[in-house]
């Protein structure tokens, strides 16, 4: 049984992510008609999954570091294993101001696997906005506002180019257990539909919490996966998309980044070149 902020998803309306062939990953003409038909590419071990594991080790112990009491004490940080007890203002202290803004975090999401890949595929020089989100969830946690409710990218982003690509990034391995990210299969076809015909556009806000409801409205699946540690997820800025509730019987959080990047010749949504906070406004 799968849950997003307590619902229950319809099993009638869930299937598997698909991911791009390995014929299909060096194919950029291949990669663009899938993203096309699709809304997303899912590239296995695209990231080195060291390097990945290092970033998970580096997050929680510069938190456990804070003394926010993140991850469970006689457990080693790396591991992501939540703790009864949190501070929120350490931990708000420490994200904010540290690791966010901080050189670690802009090297992982600037390493060449992500920053050659981009400008290859887009066909041009990029650019990497500068609010990039991370976000760690704990087991048990549920109900609305947990999980990232029903949403497309573009109604936060839309002051720029609507050929934005976002990569969502599994920082460790996320079975679906985990509340992993979850695509609703072929809206980016309805919602480029409805925002070309101006029925759509309102100010930034998710769509729902209800993702049963919303898959009958559009008589679509929810596409799910077991995502590893290395795995990452390109997609457009229309595809409706959310998160899982986690569920993982171990206590292990899970931990993930989204980044935008596109090519630096088309506009650019200038509220998106601060770093995140989560009283931005966005």
């Amino acid at each position: 049984m799968l849950t997003s902020n307590g619902y229950t998803l319809d099993e009638s309306r869930l299937g598997e992510l698909e991911a791009v062939p390995g014929a299909e990953r060096h194919d950029r003409d291949a990669l663009l008609t899938r993203i096309r038909r699709d809304g997303y590419l899912f590239l296995r071990q695209a990231l080195d999954p060291a390097a990945v594991l290092g970033f998970r080790r580096y997050y929680f112990e510069r938190i456990s570091a804070a003394g926010a009491g993140l991850t469970a004490p006689g457990t080693a940080a790396g591991d992501g294993i939540a703790a009864g007890r949190v501070d929120p203002a350490a931990l708000r202290r420490v994200l904010f101001t540290d690791i966010v803004p901080g050189s670690t975090y802009h090297a992982f999401c600037t390493q060449p696997a992500i920053r050659d890949w981009f400008a290859w595929f887009l066909g041009g020089t990029t650019h990497l906005h500068r609010r990039k989100i991370i976000r760690h969830t704990a087991p048990g946690e549920s109900g609305i506002g947990t999980a990232t409710q029903a949403h497309y990218d573009l109604v936060y982003i839309r002051e720029g180019t609507d050929r934005v690509l976002s990569a969502w990034i599994p920082l460790g391995d996320c079975p679906v257990s985990r509340g992993g990210l979850t695509y609703l299969e072929g809206s980016h076809r309805r919602v480029m539909r409805a925002e070309a015909e101006g029925t759509l556009k309102r100010p930034a806000a998710s769509i729902t919490a209800d993702l049963p409801a919303l898959a009958a409205e559009y008589g679509a699946r929810w596409l799910v996966a077991d995502y590893r540690a290395g795995d990452m997820v390109i997609h457009t800025a229309h595809i409706v998309h959310a998160a899982l509730d986690n569920v993982d019987p171990d206590g292990v959080m899970r931990l993930s980044t989204d980044i935008r990047y596109q090519r630096a010749d088309q506009p650019i949504d200038l509220r998106w070149q601060d770093d995140w906070h989560d009283r931005d406004g966005l």
